[in-house]
């Protein structure tokens, strides 16, 4: 009977051991914190059409941890166009915050049930739709020309953009479809957002010279903008420039004169100017404002496609050119009298972003880079 008992209070022992230990290892379990996924870092890069934002675009799209698409609002503005581009803003928004994590379903309002990967608008300008695994024809660390993408990778199904987007570390949008950055404040405060603003600005002169270029790829835009009746007669360029111009104004003091706690460190405002003035010292600084190594690679691209010869003269054309060139041409090619125009009504953004107005026909010919640029340094 006593060596029955002592077997039973063994048991009982052993069994409080064990139990005990489980105890042990399941509350350190539990308090010693997992090791997090980093959160992904949201970038959006925002301008206006004709700004250079389709190359800054790219300067994010060729990184290898960066899941890039161009414009896609384009969707909501060609189904919606009807409306105005102040009550577009909310659908807009919506459609950017769910790119962002990744939520492909909100192009179902906007696009065929049918639709493939290459339904989207300007998807080949994007390295990461080019790539594994929504292209198996290249690798992530290539420099993908997207003439190359285009005619390869068209084929893969539109399930494969959201596939690929949950595989980068950042997430990366050009949009020129904002006015106004008040309308992006609940992206900044959404908890699940780690949301930084790169506002892209150009010259409004090299802008208006640039969008006679392309009136005709312009004009839906325009009309929504400032209405069908806004873009007719002689004013109708000026009126829509008057309207892009009081947005980056009203952006920029938004961004930096009136910082609400959570725009800390999350608003930069880069110049084009600057960009092809030194491309490496100014992709540099967009990289480490969102995080991102420029490898020896991107250095070398950087450098040769804004040392190239081409002119640039193709709307959404990012191939090698002269940057620093066709940032200036308008001075070569847009008549004075254009020039006094647009100064006109853009007169209170150029001020306020350090674009000098110049006052005669031989100081548009004459006036030097750097006195230029002196007054555009940030």
């Amino acid at each position: 009977v006593m060596k029955t008992r002592s077997v039973r209070v063994l048991l009982i022992l052993a069994v409080l051991s064990f139990l005990l230990i489980h105890f042990h290892f399941l509350t350190c379990s539990k308090n010693t914190p997992m090791e997090e996924k980093p959160s992904p870092v949201h970038i959006l890069i925002l301008s206006s059409w004709r700004s250079g934002s389709s190359f800054t675009g790219q300067i994010f799209s060729q990184h290898p941890s960066v899941f890039y698409l161009m414009e896609p609002a384009w969707h909501v503005w060609v189904t919606m166009y009807q409306n105005s581009a102040k009550v577009l803003h909310m659908a807009v928004r919506d459609l950017v915050r769910s790119v962002f994590l990744c939520d492909m379903s909100v192009f179902d309002a906007y696009m065929s049930s049918k639709k493939k990967k290459s339904d989207l608008f300007q998807w080949e300008t994007s390295r990461a739709l080019c790539s594994p695994p929504a292209c198996d024809s290249f690798s992530r660390s290539e420099i993908i020309p997207a003439g190359t993408c285009k005619t390869i990778c068209g084929k893969y199904p539109f399930s494969k953009v959201e596939e690929a987007c949950k595989t980068y570390s950042h997430v990366a949008i050009k949009e020129v479809r904002f006015f106004d950055l008040k309308v992006l404040y609940p992206l900044l405060t959404d908890p699940s957002l780690n949301l930084k603003i790169i506002h892209l600005v150009r010259d409004p002169r090299a802008v208006f010279r640039s969008r006679e270029n392309t009136v005709a790829e312009l004009q839906h835009d325009s009309d929504i903008i400032v209405g069908p009746q806004g873009t007719k007669g002689e004013m109708g360029p000026y009126n829509t420039m008057q309207a892009i111009c009081r947005s980056h104004a009203e952006i920029y003091k938004a961004g930096r004169q009136a910082i609400p706690s959570f725009l800390k460190d999350r608003y930069l405002l880069v110049r084009y100017e600057d960009i092809v003035r030194d491309p490496l010292a100014r992709t540099a600084q967009m990289y480490r404002f969102t995080e991102l190594p420029f490898t020896p690679e991107l250095q070398k691209w950087v450098h040769n496609i804004t040392h190239g010869k081409g002119q640039g003269e193709r709307a959404f054309d990012i191939g090698s050119r002269d940057a620093l060139g066709v940032s200036q041409a308008w001075r070569e090619t847009l008549p004075f009298q254009k020039v006094e125009k647009v100064q006109n009504v853009c007169k209170d953004a150029m001020d306020l972003l350090g674009y000098q107005l110049i006052q005669s026909e031989e100081e548009q010919k004459n006036m030097s880079l750097d006195l230029l640029f002196a007054q555009n340094s940030s």
